[in-house]
């Protein structure tokens, strides 16, 4: 599988599908497998690029400290590699983060930008959450720690499906790429030390915010926040649907996506 040096790490890539680029960032504790319910409706039309984070899966996790402009600076060395010279850039949660900064720093780059359960910055719970998840994996193994995270993670409709959160226990049990906890520690700090309200209208290309209605890590109100603070903003908030909407929501998620990227102008770009 794909790896390339970029900024003193080994950064793992992914892509599939033909068309133009649209590049998916995951977000803390997920690697680009994070995406694959979604793959089959948008590698129909997009050539669909996706990354495992520094700190995450199979790229890289020094053990140094983090910050979501490096991640950005990743990403956006991770294009120059692979030349590709403007995506369509998705980013969920930690990673819808890094989007912006990307956006932020390279608005050449960025032809539109989609925001899911995302946040410009925390507030004092959210904060609070975030840096215990940071701080656990030192203490508990992987299964303890996916029994903490996974109530904030999933609707109660969702959570209440024992099998379906035994299937994702397991694979976090099972995952081949096992985080370390530095890594998740180091990403931790990363989404803490991030905050753009005061440059979100910096960011001028076509945005899609999404969300989950019952969103109770990243709720509705830091995507209204996004959206109020992008020019060029359209927010969107699924009645049904969690943090973890790519997953208990694939369907609905892709088609608000693609409604989206469907209403934009066509550039023809795409990997030679």
């Amino acid at each position: 599988m794909p790896r390339v040096h970029v900024n003193g790490i080994d950064l793992f890539y992914d892509i599939k599908g033909a068309g133009e680029p649209l590049l998916l960032i995951a977000g803390f504790f997920c690697d680009h497998t994070y995406w694959s319910l979604l793959m089959p409706s948008l590698v129909k039309e997009y050539q669909v690029i996706r990354l495992d984070n520094r700190g995450f899966g199979r790229t890289s996790a020094p053990d140094n400290p983090y910050s979501i402009q490096q991640m950005a600076t990743d990403t956006a060395a991770l294009l120059e590699r692979i030349d590709i010279k403007k995506v369509h850039l998705a980013g969920h949660s930690m990673g819808g983060q890094i989007a912006q900064e990307l956006a932020l720093a390279h608005p050449e780059k960025v032809q539109s930008l989609i925001l899911l359960s995302s946040l410009a910055k925390g507030d004092a719970r959210f904060n609070s959450i975030i840096a215990t998840w940071g701080e656990l994996p030192a203490n508990l193994d992987l299964k303890l720690y996916q029994q903490v995270i996974l109530p904030w993670i999933f609707t109660d409709a969702f959570y209440s499906i024992p099998e379906m959160i035994e299937m994702i226990v397991n694979l976090a049990i099972n995952y081949p790429f096992p985080p370390t906890p530095h890594g998740l520690y180091h990403q931790s700090r990363a989404i803490l030390g991030c905050d753009t309200t005061q440059r979100l209208n910096d960011i001028h290309c076509p945005t899609l915010v999404l969300v989950g209605k019952q969103d109770i890590l990243t709720p509705v109100k830091f995507s209204e926040q996004l959206a109020q603070g992008i020019s060029n903003a359209e927010l969107v908030v699924l009645e049904r649907g969690g943090h973890g909407f790519l997953i208990e929501s694939p369907e609905a998620v892709a088609s608000v996506m693609l409604k989206f990227l469907s209403c934009l102008p066509k550039n023809g770009m795409s990997l030679m």
